[in-house]
């Protein structure tokens, strides 16, 4: 029991598999806060843009 124990604790291949998992998760995080201020910034530029061409009529 204590040999597959440490053999359990000596095995790095599922790891690996977490920190990438790890890795893509910061990632995804990082795309979707960042389009969030893209999206904002790009619907307040087309408001602006909106009102303009009213008020302009």
């Amino acid at each position: 029991m204590k040999s597959l124990f440490c053999r359990f604790i000596e095995d790095r291949s599922g790891a690996t598999a977490i920190e990438y998992g790890l890795i893509a998760a910061l990632i995804a995080a990082a795309l979707v806060s960042g389009m969030t201020v893209i999206g904002g910034a790009i619907n307040n530029t087309m408001d602006g843009a909106a009102n303009h061409i009213k008020n302009s009529q």
